[in-house]
């Protein structure tokens, strides 16, 4: 094989759009949290299940901002995600969905 330059053509841009969206759905899953604690009566374990969903936001944000600044400034060749990256990413999806879950039940 030769050593070609890839061209990822608009995969970067689909990646940087989805991760995103992903954002946008997590944030509107952590905003929804603190309003049903704010407007319910959902007690002490509401608070505690609408802080840690706040705790994983802030996390999962932290990973998909760097991973879309990393993509932005670098189209020709973007890094790869690393394993610790994907790892928190999908540790924060499972915990802010097992959050809601204790939340709404």
């Amino acid at each position: 094989m030769s050593d070609a330059v890839r061209d990822p053509g608009l995969q970067p841009a689909r990646t940087r759009l989805a991760w995103r969206r992903t954002t946008l759905s997590c944030t509107v899953a952590a905003v929804l949290s603190v309003k049903t604690v704010l407007h319910g009566s959902a007690g002490a374990l509401g608070w505690v299940s609408a802080a840690l969903i706040l705790l994983v936001w802030l996390g999962f944000l932290g990973v998909a901002h760097r991973r879309i600044t990393g993509l932005a400034l670098n189209e020709a060749a973007p890094p790869v995600l690393t394993v610790r990256g994907a790892v928190v990413a999908a540790l924060c999806a499972v915990a802010l969905a097992v959050f809601a879950v204790a939340l709404v039940v």
